[in-house]
This record gives structure tokens, C-alpha cells and sequence, in this order.
């Protein structure tokens, strides 16, 4: 049996039950959505439109019967083309249902954000759905959360539940691809790119021209209106060359050309997050107001973008210590970050000369956490400074002399949470 991510049973078992909520599956560029969705199909009669399909004509499978029907090519996906495709997908249900009362059907959009107006259209066809009483089960697929979220919030309040998929974990590459936990550190979660580690000019290729491009390209840029394109990829050719590392706008700015003001940078900095490359964490501060006027920490969403963005090969980037750090301690971070339910957070502490990896928090409970990756733990004025300040605070060191990096990677930070 190939590997499975456990997003495929929650949505199989939605996908058994009646339609009470649309269902999204969304998250960043390649991490394996359209065959997660293919696969919690199989054997449930459904319709799968790819929207993004211009080029070629777009099939319509129906699972349970084998049947297909095709499109004309080239055929412009707007507001009209949707309607008509769900009400195609009304009328097969209607035939479905005529021998089979009780026979499950779902109608799925892969690439949904690419439609003008997506939102407002979905939440007219489903509300129409609901009066008819028709048990229609209704995915939606989108490589950029920024865009989904905007429509989501805006029209489809209270329609719909979410199944985020992430970049994947250690444990996932390593059953599915069998990466070692260095592979892992330096590759990172792409499952697209597995294949060509062993080819390392080949993979950083790829990397850079089917990964990041097209997310910066396709999922930001035509998406959303920026109004310096360049100063945004050269702000995530920056970070992620400083994932690790804290780092005011105001000295970025001094090393791009155009930078505009801060203002500028962090909002960008909040559309790489967005779509999943790139974040800024925030000091650690009780109040949020205090929290977004902190220098951010750089971290990338995926150890893949870190290393691709360096001249090391995996061998050389092993025997440099200090980069070698930052990418176990980005690793740690993207594991935090990746895994964050919405009511937890992924901050950093200092108050020189003190300093902490990490802190994770939720409405109670809170937990520092410094990485270690060297031969030697080291002191950890840090995490004592710091639970001095914060009488309720957990205390963890990962890595040399603390939690094994692999059991870390192992649980979600929820995990990591939970009280002593």
C-alpha cells in the first residue's frame, strides 16, 4: 500500500457522511493536495474539474462508473462557466440518485481561486443547494491560502470546514521516501522533489523554478496587487537566507534595492507567510501591539527554501557548523509553525544578551524552547531569564543533551504544550 497522508481519512470520512458544510482543502504550492483529494475519491461517484486547466480539456471523472466527459478546450473560467459546471454536476446527481436514492456524490474544483468572484458565486449555488435539499458534497481545492482565506472570510462565514495541508513533516518524508533526518534538515518537505536528491544540481533546479517561482509568480503576484514585485522576491531571497536569525526591517532595508518603508516589507512579509515559504515570528510580549512592532525572526516554511537559496551542497552544509544550526533550528520552527492550530502561536524571546529559539503559547499555557545541535548542550541563560520572568512557563532544550530532534519532529506543537 503507498503512503498516505492522514489528511486522506478525514476527508474520506466527510465525504461518507451527509453534506452539512462545503469542504476546503487548501495550503501551499505541491504539498500533495490534488492527489490527496484523487485518493480519498476513490470509490465515491464525484466530478473533478482542474479550473486551471486551459491548455489541454479538462476531464469530468465520475469514480464509482468509470465514466468521463470532456470539455472544450480552452474554454474561460469566470463566474458563468462555474454556474454552469454545478449545474452539469446537479443533473448527473439527479440521474445518479434516480437509481440509487442513497448514492453519494461530490463535485470538486481543484484551483478554485483562479475564478473571478469564486466565493460569492459558491456561496449562491449552496445556498440554493440547501433550500432544494440537495445532499451535493462540495470540495474545493486551492494552492494559495492568502486567496482562500480572503474568499472564505468574505462570503462563505459558517459554509465550510477546513482541512489544511501542510508541508510535510519528517515522519512523512521519511515513510514515504525514507529521507534521514539530515536529508531531511537539508531537502526538507517537498514530496516532488524527493526523487532527485541524489542529483543535487537537478534538485535545487526544481526547487527554484517549479516551487518558489510559480508561488511567488502565480500565487501572490497575479493574485493579489503588489506594487514592487521585485523588492518582494528579493525580501524572500533575504529571509530565507537569514532563517534563523532576527533581523530589523530597518537593516533589511539598507540590502535591497527599492525597499520602500517597513510598513512595505512587513506586509509582504505577511503575503510569503501566506503562501507558505516564509515567516516573520514575533517577540514573545503579552500584549499584540508590542508583538508587531518587534524586529521578526526569519523563518522558512520549508528547509527546502533555505538551502536551495545557499551554494552549499549537503555535504558542505553538514560541515559548517553555523549554518548547520540555523538549519536544525529553522527546522524546529517550520515544524512549529506547520503544525500551529489558529489559537496557538509561534513567537521568539530576547532581551540581550538572553535568548530563546522559541515560544510557543495558546490562551493558557506557554512553553519555551531552545535548539541545540552542536557536540555540546551549552549554557541556557536564556530559558532561565526567561521562566524567571515567566513563572508559568515550560522549559525544553531539543536536540544535544534534551528532547531527541527526531521525537520532536514526531508530534505536533500542541504537543509541546500540554502541561507537565
Amino acid at each position: 500500500m503507498s503512503f498516505q497522508r492522514a489528511q486522506v481519512k478525514e476527508l474520506r470520512k466527510r465525504l461518507e457522511e451527509r453534506s452539512r458544510f462545503i469542504t476546503i482543502v487548501a495550503g501551499p504550492r505541491q504539498v500533495g493536495k490534488t492527489t490527496l483529494v484523487r485518493t480519498a475519491l476513490a470509490g465515491i461517484a464525484h466530478q473533478f474539474i482542474a479550473v486551471d486547466q486551459y491548455e489541454e480539456p479538462a476531464t469530468r471523472s465520475f469514480g464509482v462508473y468509470g465514466e468521463t466527459s470532456v470539455e472544450s478546450a480552452g474554454e474561460i473560467r469566470d463566474a458563468a462557466w462555474l454556474i454552469r459546471s454545478w449545474q452539469a454536476a446537479r443533473e448527473v446527481l439527479k440521474q445518479l440518485r434516480a437509481k440509487s436514492p442513497e448514492q453519494a456524490f461530490a463535485l470538486v474544483f481543484d484551483e478554485i481561486q483562479k475564478i473571478p468572484r469564486w466565493s460569492e458565486i459558491v456561496k449562491g449555488l449552496w445556498d440554493a443547494d440547501r433550500a432544494a435539499g440537495l445532499d451535493m458534497h462540495i470540495v474545493l481545492l486551492g494552492s494559495s491560502p492568502l486567496l482562500m482565506q480572503k474568499g472564505l472570510t468574505e462570503s462563505l462565514t459558517g459554509r465550510y470546514e477546513l482541512i489544511p495541508v501542510t508541508h510535510w513533516s519528517f515522519p512523512e518524508m521519511h515513510e514515504a521516501f525514507d529521507f534521514t533526518l539530515n536529508e531531511y534538515f537539508f531537502f526538507g518537505g517537498y514530496p516532488g522533489s524527493a526523487p532527485l536528491i541524489r542529483d543535487e544540481a537537478r534538485w535545487r533546479n526544481y526547487v527554484l523554478a517549479s516551487l518558489v517561482q510559480p508561488s511567488i509568480d502565480t500565487d501572490i503576484l497575479q493574485m493579489v496587487r503588489v506594487d514592487k514585485p521585485a523588492l518582494l522576491k528579493q525580501l524572500f531571497t533575504l529571509g530565507s537566507s537569514y532563517s534563523g536569525q532576527i533581523l530589523a526591517l530597518g537593516k533589511v532595508k539598507g540590502q535591497l534595492e527599492d525597499a520602500g518603508n517597513e510598513t512595505t516589507l512587513a506586509g509582504y512579509l505577511d503575503l510569503l507567510g501566506n503562501a507558505g515559504l516564509l515567516m516573520g515570528l514575533h517577540k514573545y510580549h503579552r500584549g499584540v501591539a508590542r508583538q508587531r512592532a518587534s524586529p521578526p525572526k526569519f523563518n522558512v516554511l520549508n528547509t527546502a527554501l533555505m538551502s536551495s537559496a545557499t551554494p552549499y551542497t549537503f555535504s558542505e552544509a553538514q560541515a559548517d557548523r553555523s549554518f548547520w544550526g540555523r538549519l536544525v533550528e529553522s527546522a524546529i520552527g517550520t515544524h512549529l509553525c506547520n503544525t500551529a492550530q489558529s489559537t496557538e502561536k509561534v513567537s521568539y524571546w530576547r532581551e540581550s544578551p538572553h535568548e530563546v529559539d522559541f515560544v510557543i503559547s495558546d490562551a493558557t499555557r506557554l512553553t519555551a524552547i531552545e535548539v541545540k545541535s552542536g557536540a555540546t548542550q551549552g549554557k541556557l541563560g536564556g530559558l532561565e531569564a526567561f521562566s524567571h520572568q515567566h513563572q508559568n512557563c515550560r522549559r525544553l532544550v531539543v536536540g544535544t543533551g534534551g528532547i531527541d530532534l527526531t521525537e520532536f519532529l514526531s508530534y505536533p506543537l500542541a504537543h509541546w504544550l500540554e502541561l507537565r
